[in-house]
């Protein structure tokens, strides 16, 4: 192996890892700056349960009836055990057991 098969991928890996940094402790650094409201709190507490509606609700509509039927279960077990891994791994296997059983 020579010093230009894994120098590309090296300094991709680099370059992501410092864009990551960079943009990470710019959303620190302008967010110590911003007084911090009760709307605002609010807004950013709301933040990551809308992220994933926005990720999860286009790939159900792709997905078919399997995939609705895996978004419910996960649904359920986050009520019932409010645990995220548990949730998840219980909509992925509703969603394994569906397709299996030839739904769409």
């Amino acid at each position: 192996m020579t010093a230009a098969d894994w120098t590309g991928p090296v300094a991709a890996i680099l370059a992501m890892a410092a864009a990551t940094y960079m943009v990470r402790f710019a959303g620190y650094w302008i967010m110590s700056r911003v007084p911090l409201t009760p709307f605002l709190r609010a807004a950013l507490e709301a933040l990551p349960g809308a992220i994933i509606v926005a990720t999860v609700v286009p790939l159900a509509m792709r997905g078919g009836l399997s995939a609705w039927i895996g978004v419910a279960v996960a649904a359920a077990t986050m009520l019932a055990v409010r645990k995220d891994i548990a949730a998840m791994a219980a909509g992925m296997g509703a969603v394994m057991a569906a397709r299996a059983i030839g739904l769409p």
